[in-house]
């Protein structure tokens, strides 16, 4: 009887523990983190080695963080979603790690910000075309300013390939945002 009562007691314990915010949001971040890493090699698998470019899956990851758990965690997601790539696939490339690095922060951060004061499709669009505007800017410094190499791509070329990307972002990442706030309660905590 008395086992029962502990048992009980640390399956309660462990509940709150994960019913708590803090919680969540580190257990959401190592998940999409895993999202982040699995998703891209699942692209790969299905459409070959250009549908990074095309589907821009490790974006997901990043924005569902940035609009579910804030920038911090986005940035996290980001973070480990390049260089845990990179390790166990060489994708990105070492010549786009760095790039792609700051594209998937920049995205964090903005839509960290934007979804504090707009809803999430308003704060989406404006992080897709002001996170490419700065990206430009981070390409042209540095490439012309450092002399750093480039990977080969423009902005402009970039944008054009993504745009299923852009589309499945659009219509997706508002809505599974919605409902893992929903059930994580997170709004209400």
């Amino acid at each position: 009887m008395l086992e029962k009562q502990v048992d009980i007691k640390r399956q309660n314990t462990l509940i709150e523990t994960l019913s708590n915010r803090k919680a969540k949001y580190i257990v959401g971040t190592l998940l999409l983190s895993g999202i982040g890493i699995a998703l891209p090699r699942i692209f790969h698998i299905l459409a070959g080695s250009s549908a990074g470019a095309t589907f821009l899956p490790m974006h997901i990851a990043v924005l569902i963080a940035a609009l579910v758990f804030g920038g911090l965690s986005a940035s996290i997601v980001a973070g480990s979603s390049v260089i845990c790539n990179y390790l166990l696939t060489g994708m990105p490339t070492l010549a786009r790690l760095p790039y792609m690095l700051v594209e998937l922060v920049i995205y964090a951060v903005l839509l960290s910000i934007f979804n504090k004061k707009f809803n999430s499709y308003i704060s989406l669009i404006a992080t897709i075309i002001l996170g490419r505007v700065l990206y430009s800017g981070v390409l042209f410094a540095a490439i012309n300013i450092f002399g750093l190499p480039t990977y080969g791509i423009s902005v402009m070329q970039s944008i054009i390939a993504g745009l299923p990307g852009i589309a499945i972002q659009l219509a997706c990442v508002p809505f599974i945002a919605k409902v893992m706030n929903e059930r994580l309660k997170l709004k209400n905590d």
